[in-house]
C-alpha cells in the first residue's frame, strides 16, 4: 500500500471517535506561537492521538515496517524524515534523539509558525546527540490522563477555577454513585481504558486486574 494512503487512514482511524481534550486547544495555541511542539506526559495518556487530530503529515519513526530505514535516514539524510505538510507530526522522535537539532534548525531557518509535532516515550532521549536546548524554537505541552469532564462522566459545572473565583456561586450534581466514583478513581483517565466494554477489562487495560483463562 502506498505510503500516503496508508498514513491518511490512519489518520482517519483515530480521528474517529475523538475523544476532545482541553489539550487541544492549549496545543492550537502553542503551534500559533513556536515553530514546534513538544508534547510530554505519561506513556498511553493520549499524547499521539491528540497531535494525529492537528497532524497535516505524520512520521512514525518506530513503525516496524520503516524503522531500520528511518534510522538509517536519520544518520544520512534527516531532512527527508522532516519533509511533509505542516504540521508534521514525528512520533517516538526520541529514537533519534538527532531529530531534535533538525527540527530546531529547520524552524529557524523556514521563519514560520506550527511546523513540527514531537511526541514519544516518557523514556528520555539520549541528551549526547542534542546541542540546542530549544528555547525560543519550542514550546512544551505536557499532557496527563483525562479529567472526569473530558471522559464524559462530569458535567464540568464545578470547576477549581470557579471554586477560588466564585466560591459562593459554585453549583452542581454528580449523576455518579459511590461505587461509580471508587471504579473511575481506580480505573484513571487513560484514553484506551475508557472504550473497554466491560470495567474488569478496563481495569486490566491499567493493570489492576490481568485477564486469566477461567
Amino acid at each position: 500500500m502506498h505510503r500516503k494512503l496508508y498514513q491518511a487512514i490512519i489518520m482517519a482511524e483515530n480521528t474517529f471517535n475523538y475523544r476532545k481534550r482541553i489539550a487541544d486547544i492549549l496545543l492550537e495555541e502553542k503551534l500559533e506561537a513556536m515553530g514546534a511542539v513538544l508534547i510530554e506526559g505519561p506513556k498511553a495518556c493520549g499524547k499521539t492521538t491528540t497531535a494525529e487530530q492537528q497532524a497535516k503529515s505524520i512520521l512514525y519513526m518506530d513503525d516496524p515496517a520503516n524503522i531500520q530505514q528511518n534510522l538509517q535516514l536519520a544518520e544520512t539524510n534527516i531532512k527527508r524524515l522532516l519533509q511533509g505538510d505542516t504540521p508534521r507530526l514525528i512520533d517516538e522522535w526520541q529514537i533519534a534523539p538527532q531529530i531534535w537539532d533538525a527540527v530546531r534548525f529547520e524552524a529557524d531557518h523556514r521563519r514560520g509558525d506550527g511546523l513540527f509535532m514531537l511526541t514519544g516515550s516518557a523514556v528520555p532521549a539520549d541528551k549526547s546527540k542534542i546541542r540546542h536546548t530549544g528555547a525560543g524554537r519550542f514550546a512544551w505541552l505536557t499532557m496527563r490522563p483525562m479529567t472526569l469532564w473530558e471522559s464524559g462522566e462530569s458535567s464540568g459545572d464545578v470547576s477549581i477555577r470557579a471554586l477560588f473565583a466564585e466560591s459562593e456561586k459554585v453549583d452542581g450534581e454528580s449523576v455518579l454513585k459511590m461505587e461509580d466514583i471508587a471504579y473511575v478513581i481506580c480505573r484513571g483517565g487513560w484514553p484506551k481504558s475508557l472504550t473497554k466494554k466491560s470495567q474488569k477489562a478496563a481495569r486490566a487495560q491499567r493493570g489492576l486486574e490481568p485477564l486469566r483463562p477461567k
